[in-house]
């Protein structure tokens, strides 16, 4: 069982560098509503994107992102794993959510964001890092807190549904 949800997790991490490499396949400025609000202005000024075409892609990315990862953690979970009640559905939607947390911390933000130039927006280099310590702090914070409070409600409802 460990195994496989080892698997799960990372299998979730790669969807989401492959839903992150997509964004970015055409520059990424199709993806600068992840960056800062100084770095979004400049892209804009710069001429580089509208305010519209921001906000649009950040509602597809939402729009798009979170429900995958709350089908595929219920999905692994109960339909997969066949887990039953709260405990187990809470420890391995945690467990699946914090193996893709790692991969977006140390391989989507660490690495690919703050040591290649893939994801550098040309004209807001003076404006790097994009991703701050601050930033870095509530990531890590909210993967792990937040996902266990989502961890948590998912597996409450699903054993309401699922006993």
């Amino acid at each position: 069982m460990i195994v496989k949800i080892i698997a799960e997790g990372l299998l979730l991490g790669a969807l989401l560098v492959l839903y992150c490499a997509v964004g970015i396949h055409n520059g990424a400025v199709n993806m600068v509503f992840l960056y800062h609000e100084d770095v979004q202005e400049r892209c804009i000024k710069n001429g580089l994107i509208t305010r519209e075409n921001i906000d649009r892609n950040r509602r597809i990315f939402k729009g798009l992102g979170i429900p995958v990862y709350f089908i595929f953690v219920l999905f692994s979970v109960y339909v997969v794993n066949g887990a039953r009640g709260f405990l187990p559905g809470f420890l391995q939607m945690f467990a699946i959510l914090s193996i893709a947390n790692l991969i977006d911390r140390l391989l989507i933000d660490e690495y690919w964001v703050g040591h290649t130039k893939d994801w550098v927006i040309p004209g807001t280099e003076d404006l790097r890092p994009y991703i701050t310590g601050r930033d870095k702090l509530m990531k890590w914070l909210m993967g792990t807190v937040g996902f266990a409070g989502l961890s948590a409600l998912l597996a409450w409802l699903a054993a309401l549904k699922v006993g």
